[in-house]
């Protein structure tokens, strides 16, 4: 499997990482994602390793912890071998500093993932969302503090704004702390909100994306296309799915099965995966699954890659219009900026 350096970072991950937010006993925040554990956890953790998957990405909140401990368990003695990324904000408990991003809480969660995760070090840490009621620069600190002690060996973060990533940068480099070299954020062929800010925002400052939801919670994978199962249609009808469930996110799979079709043996969810890979920023995709036929068929995504047209067509299948002040910028000075504007 190929890989790429996370950022300009020395960070060298693979360009599928494996998402565990369905390790869990079907219990806690997020636990109804899935219930993945034990010897079913360590087969999917197998299938990852063997395929060349070197990075394995949980959280604190994913299963109250239990997504953290089922990861480490499954790892085992093969985790000096692979790049162990988790997350920090959510609340973990009843206390006042049992959630956010003061450096009362990142230090205290840091240690406690250390402890779920069986390990002395996490390769990739980072803040889990935004924290507007603490200062920045204490976040940045206490983060600087945790690589100096050796717990923590770089930093990241997840859904964040624009503006949010490049005072972040900012503060960095005024401050001399580390400096965050990857930011997990939502992107995929329904959701491209992405490429307004924080793309190139990444590309610019030298952070990496790490993918989550590639497949628009399932809805690319195209099993949900005509919704003919009871399942499939309460989906359908709720939720984000609904949202998706449009004429341009048909125009989307029309496009996905297409091209599926010219790539014999692959599948829509394989197509949508390698768009990814082929946009500008674009570091590693993560990639869960349910069933170990689900997790298959992803990871055989990395084993085959689309033609430029290929690119072009699903680029004006997805396409939306830009919001202001991108779409003067596109209008009236794309030739100055053309790294800015990947659509």
């Amino acid at each position: 499997m190929e890989t790429r350096f996370l950022g300009t970072s020395g960070l060298e991950v693979s360009v599928f990482g494996f998402g565990t937010m369905t390790f869990s006993d079907g219990e806690g925040l997020f636990g109804g994602v899935g219930a993945t554990r034990g010897d079913d956890a360590r087969r999917q953790i197998d299938m990852c390793i063997d395929a060349g998957v070197n990075l394995f990405d949980t959280a604190d909140v994913y299963a109250a912890g239990r997504s953290e401990e089922i990861l480490g368990e499954a790892l085992g003695t093969r985790r000096k071998n692979v790049i162990v990324a988790t997350k920090a904000f959510g609340r973990m408990g009843k206390a006042a500093h049992d959630t956010g991003l003061s450096r009362r809480h990142l230090i205290d969660a840091c240690n406690a993932s250390l402890k779920r995760l069986g390990t002395d070090w996490i390769d990739l840490y980072q803040v889990h969302s935004f924290d507007a009621l603490v200062p920045l620069d204490e976040t940045l600190r206490a983060l600087d503090d945790l690589v100096t002690a050796g717990k923590v060996r770089y930093i990241g973060c997840s859904n964040f704004n624009g503006w949010h990533l490049m005072k972040a940068s900012a503060i960095a480099e005024r401050r001399g702390t580390e400096r965050f070299i990857g930011q997990q954020i939502q992107y995929s062929l329904m959701v491209r909100d992405a490429e307004e800010e924080l793309l190139p925002c990444g590309i610019d400052q030298g952070v990496g994306a790490l993918i989550w939801s590639p497949l628009a919670q399932g809805f690319l994978s195209g099993k949900f296309r005509g919704a003919s199962t009871e399942t499939a249609q309460r989906l359908v009808s709720s939720g984000r799915l609904k949202a998706f469930d449009t004429p341009l996110g048909n125009a989307v799979i029309d496009a996905l099965l297409e091209i599926a079709a010219a790539h014999p043996g692959t599948s829509p969810s394989q197509v949508a995966l390698n768009w990814l890979l082929a946009r500008p920023g674009v570091s590693t995709v993560l990639i869960g699954a349910r069933s170990d036929e689900q997790l298959a068929d992803n990871l055989a995504a990395a084993t085959w890659s689309l033609t430029a047209d290929e690119v072009a067509a699903l680029d004006k299948a997805s396409q939306t219009g830009l919001r202001y002040p991108n779409s003067h910028h596109r209008l009236f000075s794309l030739a100055r900026n053309p790294q800015a504007f990947a659509r």
